[in-house]
């Protein structure tokens, strides 16, 4: 049996066996009453056994994120920030990241190595090298960007739900609520418009729940979310609360800014669509029309104009 053959068999076998594991997996994905009764006569719940794991694949992937870690403190500050602001707290972010840095290095080269010993691609050295170092930056690369926009997603999303979350703060003042009140029932109302503003919401109560200032639980809510529309609202509710001003005419002011700057964001992206479709339509949906519409002229004129070129 050839080395091709082999190959292709390897990925069968994989393929086969993800999607073996994937819809085992999803079926047992729902086993409530399974965890309630390993619960209730003393065994392991689920969350235990998702932290066992945890913990197994961190003393794993230590080894491997220990060749990525930065060793600057400049660069370790801004890799957590990067992190806070994507919204991974888990410890086990920071080491599946950098150990994936390393292994894709590693890894991608690899497979393209293996390709080539199997046949499917013929390339020289100097094109074969340059493969294997382009291989490799995107391996070391690949992370950075998926986390990159994992946090524009994350940041979106806050930024749109903002404006909102605002609205119902103005409603609980105007009823004689505290800010903190406010925000606790913002951060209940919230949670199915947006999860995440609702989890920085509930973050913030949490803070003024065990005794921190209200000005440091706001500014931690800004550096967490790293959006400088939320810097602006700290900025103003710090003010409002150190001059006396009213609060409710605060609010109603950043929500009314907040939403101006929405609309004008949509506006911007909608703006963007004609060019954005302009390329497809170019390089995939032009040609094709063409060929449809010019070929059996084409042809024809191929029929009828060569042989009377030809002399014929």
């Amino acid at each position: 049996m050839r080395m091709e053959q082999l190959f292709y068999l390897a990925l069968v076998f994989l393929a086969v066996t993800g999607g073996v594991l994937g819809i085992g997996m999803a079926l047992t994905r729902g086993g409530g009453l399974k965890s309630r009764l390993d619960a209730l006569f003393g065994g392991e719940s689920r969350d235990e056994r998702s932290e066992a794991w945890t913990e197994k694949l961190v003393r794993v992937a230590e080894p491997v994120a220990r060749l990525s870690t930065p060793t600057e403190e400049e660069e370790i500050s801004r890799l957590r920030a990067r992190f806070m602001h994507a919204g991974l707290r888990r410890p086990l972010a920071p080491v599946l990241f950098l150990a994936a840095k390393t292994a894709l290095v590693v890894l991608l080269p690899l497979a393209f190595l293996a390709v080539e010993r199997a046949g499917l691609v013929q390339a020289s050295g100097t094109v074969s090298l340059l493969v294997l170092l382009v291989l490799a930056s995107m391996g070391y690369y690949l992370p950075n960007a998926v986390l990159a926009s994992i946090t524009r997603r994350r940041q979106r999303e806050v930024f749109e739900a903002f404006p909102d979350a605002i609205d119902l703060m103005i409603v609980c003042v105007e009823a004689g609520l505290g800010l903190d009140m406010a925000v606790n029932r913002a951060c209940a109302e919230m949670r199915l418009r947006s999860r995440e503003l609702a989890d920085e919401l509930d973050l913030v109560a949490l803070e003024l729940r065990v005794g921190a200032t209200r000005e440091r639980a706001l500014r931690n809510f800004a550096t967490r979310t790293g959006l400088e529309e939320v810097s602006t609202f700290v900025s103003m509710l710090v003010q409002a609360d150190r001059f006396g001003t009213s609060l409710a005419d605060a609010l109603r002011v950043h929500a009314d800014s907040l939403r101006t700057r929405r609309r004008l964001r949509a506006e911007e992206e909608a703006a963007k669509i004609p060019l954005k479709l302009l390329f497809p339509l170019i390089f995939f949906i032009f040609p094709s029309l063409l060929l449809v519409l010019m070929g059996p002229a084409m042809i024809q004129v191929y029929r009828v104009m060569l042989p009377a070129f030809s002399g014929n």
